[in-house]
């Protein structure tokens, strides 16, 4: 039994699928199961026990090569990348993405069932026309979790257990270790991250009020909170530094994936806008105190009784817009309704 999973992007994306990939292990025990993935999330699954083998598509890579006139490198990647697709027959080929690039690969696997959703999903960009087997489409309000597991039913795989196993090793938590020493962060104590950036101006929380928060977590625990993010954050994590009051630890582009979820691991509550590290607190079992406005929590949020979604529930809300002349559905949440909520994820 060979079986082929698609996903390629995003982070939180491919944590939400994490959960199917246990399914089909728990159904299949002696398949060889591989993943098809984009470079950026690629280090979220390389090295999990329920897979066999990865195969990392460098598709963003190519591209800005052959925008730089190195377009023979990028077609010999590729074209590896169709030879390693194409070296195996598929029993399985599942397409959780839907979208074109993932139903181009599908369409380039050599498998005899390819499933995925039919037409009528929310932004599927008519991935369904490259499958042999189209799932009814379900309501896009029920959790991208859920609806991973739920496609799988059409292959006999019924479950609605959600687990992850990230594969995070011993290193990884001796790197976050060592990254905590160095920041003189004194063992024992709570640790609470807080993960202020999205990639979307809409998801943001104004800086003032997360320099009040960490003043307030600071006056409160007795800590310094730790904040988090990728290299390009750095400023806005400044920003907001220079705000607070009391001191703050800085690890912003100073983590991979992998020793960022060790360090939510350690954690014992992670402040964060709706973003891709938000979903790796969630997946490593940290209570998060997630911070939303323009998305649904009940499609992409935090699942668990541990975590606090904040919302103010404006009637626009959500409208899954990346620009707005307002942001109320950010603004309007108060820095006294996250440190409570901090207060109750902690306890």
């Amino acid at each position: 039994m060979n079986i082929l999973i698609v996903k390629l992007s995003a982070i939180g994306d491919v944590i939400h699928t994490l959960p199917a990939l246990n399914a089909i292990r728990a159904a299949y025990p002696s398949a060889h199961i591989t993943w098809v993935i984009e470079e950026a999330a690629a280090p979220l699954i390389i090295g999990h026990e329920a897979l066999d083998r990865v195969i990392v598509s460098r598709r963003k890579s190519w591209i800005k090569d052959i925008r730089c006139g190195k377009w023979q490198s990028a077609f010999h990647e590729a074209s590896g990348l169709v030879q390693a697709l194409r070296d195996t027959r598929y029993d399985f080929v599942f397409d959780f993405q839907a979208l074109i690039k993932s139903g181009v690969l599908v369409s380039l696997s050599r498998g005899s069932r390819k499933i995925g959703f039919d037409r009528g999903m929310e932004h599927q960009e008519h991935s369904y026309l490259f499958l042999n087997e189209r799932v009814a489409p379900v309501d896009m309000n029920i959790h991208a979790i859920l609806r991973n597991l739920m496609m799988l039913d059409s292959a006999g795989i019924h479950s609605r257990h959600i687990c992850y196993r990230l594969p995070i090793h011993a290193d990884d938590r001796s790197a976050v270790d060592r990254l905590l020493l160095q920041a003189g962060m004194q063992t024992g104590r709570p640790l609470i991250c807080i993960n202020p950036v999205a990639k979307w101006a809409t998801k943001l929380w104004p800086n003032d009020r997360f320099a009040e928060l960490a003043d307030r977590i600071s006056e409160r625990y007795g800590v310094s909170p730790v904040f988090t993010g990728a290299p390009e954050d750095a400023q806005t994590v400044l920003d907001i530094l220079s705000r607070m009051t009391s001191s703050a630890v800085d690890l912003t582009g100073k983590t991979s994936l992998k020793t960022l979820a060790a360090l939510y691991e350690k954690a014992d509550v992670l402040v964060s806008t709706d973003t891709g590290p938000m979903h790796l607190g969630a997946a490593v079992n940290t209570p998060v105190v997630a911070l939303f406005g323009p998305t649904a929590p009940w499609r992409t949020g935090p699942m668990g009784d541990q975590h606090q979604v904040i919302r103010v529930g404006l009637p626009c809300s959500p409208c899954f817009k990346r620009r707005c002349p307002t942001c109320d559905c950010m603004n309007l949440i108060g820095v006294e309704t996250v440190f409570a909520a901090i207060d109750i994820a902690e306890k």
